[in-house]
């Protein structure tokens, strides 16, 4: 979803709580972060990805001038024998070494899984931030420090909310010392929209 067909979402969702709770979840994850890059890891279940979230998140990451919002995708299953980039064979052992300074985003459509919630606790309890984008699930939101749940049949759809709060993510209401001017952050965006899919992710 680009920046247009975000903007006109946000016109529809003009008026309910959507926008504010996207936008509050959205600061929770910025505020999180550190100031230095590789802080955030993302990690979704067993069955879901989240690929589309790290390429967005990515994006805002590069067009905010804000790097810590560039995430290490954590990965249930990686292919063996270098057959995948190194920023893509990140495995779920990465989150036994989170710590403080670190914030997990975990995104979890249905179950997330005994053994993930074993490891977002280990997380937690090693002094990392965990937020998660769940539908409802009760057990990883005692977990998390911060979540923002899509109960399924409900308005909007998990890949919704995630398209909105990486938006979110990378609105700066304050700039920070040597960041993009507003008008650099415009070009950046009309180059984005006439230029073709990135290719990373």
């Amino acid at each position: 979803m680009d920046a247009v067909r975000v903007a006109l979402l946000r016109e529809v969702l003009a008026g309910t709580e959507w926008l504010q709770a996207t936008r509050r979840f959205a600061g929770s994850l910025r505020a999180s972060v550190g100031p230095r890059a590789g802080g955030l890891l993302l990690v979704g279940s067993e069955e879901y990805e989240p690929w589309h979230l790290a390429a967005h998140l990515d994006d805002e990451a590069a067009w905010s001038g804000l790097p810590e919002l560039s995430p290490t995708l954590v990965r249930h299953r990686v292919p063996e024998g270098g057959a995948v980039p190194a920023h893509l064979a990140v495995g779920l052992g990465r989150l036994e070494s989170a710590g403080r300074g670190e914030t997990l985003l975990v995104v979890a459509p249905g179950d997330p899984g005994a053994g993930l919630l074993e490891r977002v606790n280990d997380a937690r309890r090693g002094g990392a931030t965990v937020l998660a984008l769940d539908s409802g699930d009760t057990e990883l939101g005692a977990l998390a420090h911060d979540g923002l749940s899509a109960p399924e049949g409900g308005e909007l759809d998990l890949d919704t909310i995630q398209h909105l709060v990486s938006a979110a993510a990378g609105e700066n209401s304050l700039p920070r010392p040597g960041r993009r001017r507003f008008q650099d952050r415009l070009a950046r965006l009309a180059e984005h929209l006439t230029a073709p899919p990135p290719t990373r992710w």
